[in-house]
């Protein structure tokens, strides 16, 4: 996978609108019934950015990450406002926030996940982008020290110092990006007046990492 560790400046993105997507396909019987299914295991987010940029150094500020990402051939990291913790976004995260696992008294790795929905149809996602400094963890909700364990800032895979007793939960809170893609080779841009423009939006793609 073709990806730079860098995260889109946040003031890039001011004004961004996009979301997430699911494929489902939907075969309607001659009965008026209907057979739904997905091919997704996992949803995938579509951002559209740029649209709200009209000061010339944040165009060209643009335009220069775009380059340096080669257009649609590599990844970097995307700050989600809406969906960029553990918890909710106006909340900070907390030990306790995702249930990671179980310990078997060997295990002393666990991937970073985040659960949407509650009980038998939550949906858990994998975090893979997770924010340095930011991830606390915990095992049978009390909280580990920096030194207990370490985390893969590339893959969110967390390394537990001593692997939890049998049954032992582990837990973690955290703030993440979503590693995402140029979705065009394109970009454009307007000049309106000497030192303003306007730029068409550039679209954002999710990319499994």
């Amino acid at each position: 996978m073709s990806f730079h560790e860098v995260r889109l400046p946040a003031r890039l993105a001011f004004g961004s609108t996009g979301g997430v997507e699911r494929r489902t396909e939907v075969v309607t019987l001659g009965s008026g019934f209907e057979r739904r299914s997905t091919p997704w295991a996992q949803g995938r987010r579509r951002y559209l950015i740029g649209a709200n940029l009209r000061s010339l150094d944040d165009m060209a500020a643009l335009t220069a990450f775009f380059e340096a990402r080669c257009g649609r051939l590599y990844g970097f990291r995307f700050r989600d406002f809406v969906d960029c913790k553990s918890c909710a976004p106006a909340t900070t995260p907390g030990s306790l926030d995702q249930t990671l696992g179980a310990g078997d008294g060997m295990r002393t790795g666990f991937q970073l996940v985040k659960r949407y929905g509650a009980g038998a149809d939550a949906l858990e996602r994998p975090i893979s982008k997770p924010l340095s400094g930011t991830v606390r963890v915990a095992v049978q909700a009390v909280e580990l020290a920096s030194g207990q364990f370490t985390v893969d800032a590339t893959t969110g895979r967390v390394t537990l110092a001593t692997a939890p007793g049998v049954g032992a939960t582990v837990t973690a809170g955290f703030e993440f990006d979503t590693p995402v893609r140029f979705d065009a080779d394109r970009i454009e841009v307007t000049l309106e007046s000497f030192e303003a423009g306007r730029m068409a939006a550039v679209p954002l793609i999710e990319v499994r990492v």
